[in-house]
């Protein structure tokens, strides 16, 4: 695989993570998407995947495409942040006298462990989404990927 494509495929699926982390906390002003329902979650997927179906203008298979990465992606979020609530099992590491080190590592072991074992599904579904699209909507998620880190950076 050709390093630049390696890159885009890995800038493709962290722009996806990092819009939907935003997305998230932009919602957490309305009581934060750890009340969301999954219904909840599963709409907003849906009008995410409309939207950049709609700019991208992708057909019936890359569509479903995209909806596999979304899904994918979700897999990976909800993975990563477990069955608890994570600030609050952030919060247990400073709650005593000391940092609680070993649960601290514990905590981290987890969180990579999780990243680990989902990523690969969700590099896998980036690239066939990705290697679906035209040269012309490749070149839209490049530039939305541009205007994205420059806005990052501003």
């Amino acid at each position: 695989m050709n390093p630049w494509f390696k890159r885009s495929l890995f800038g493709l699926a962290g722009a996806a993570l990092v819009a939907g982390s935003l997305t998230g906390c932009g919602a957490y002003r309305h009581g934060g998407w750890h009340n969301a329902s999954e219904q909840d979650r599963a709409e907003f997927r849906a009008r995410m995947v409309e939207r950049v179906s709609s700019k991208l203008e992708l057909d019936a298979a890359q569509k479903a495409k995209l909806v596999t990465l979304s899904e994918k992606i979700q897999a990976q979020r909800a993975a990563l942040r477990g069955g608890g609530d994570p600030r609050a099992e952030f919060r247990a590491l400073f709650a005593g006298d000391k940092l609680d080190q070993e649960r601290a590592k514990k905590l981290v072991e987890d969180k990579t462990a999780a990243i680990q074992a989902g990523s690969p599904e969700v590099i896998a579904a980036a690239a066939d989404f990705f290697d679906s699209l035209n040269p012309t909507q490749q070149q839209k998620v490049r530039d939305f990927m541009d205007r994205a880190r420059r806005w990052g950076r501003g």
